[in-house]
């Protein structure tokens, strides 16, 4: 397999992801560390290819590990944050903050939990 798989590969994934596939920008490095990918999105785009919780990210950044192991290399990816961009507050996710409701312990049976215990060890 071509050393250049994983960029086609993350090329791929992002251009389909993103609004503005042309300004999707990638660059490998290669060290003894092995081999840096360089993500640049348009701002707009950063969410998506963030995701919530940066899921999307992780999730990416795992599936290309997986095609570096399959190229007997490691791959890292690197997503830099666009020129001008603001990282939100948490507070601007939402206009009225959001109220708890008071969450009370679960009752647990002292007894329930020494018979658990029991059941274990004869196991």
């Amino acid at each position: 397999m071509s050393d250049v798989k994983d960029v086609e590969f993350l090329e791929y994934v992002v251009k389909e992801l993103v609004d503005n596939p042309d300004a999707v920008k990638v660059d490998r490095k290669v060290d003894e560390m092995g081999v840096l990918i360089t993500l640049d999105v348009d701002r707009e785009d950063m969410g998506k290819i963030i995701g919530k919780s940066g899921n999307t990210a992780k999730a990416i950044r795992t599936l290309l590990r997986v095609v570096g192991m399959k190229n007997n290399s490691r791959v890292n990816l690197k997503i830099n944050e666009p020129e001008g961009s603001v990282r939100p507050s948490p507070t601007d996710y939402s206009e009225k903050p959001v109220e708890e409701a008071p969450v009370s312990a679960p009752e647990i049976d002292a007894g329930s939990v020494d018979d658990a215990m029991e059941d274990l060890k004869s196991l």
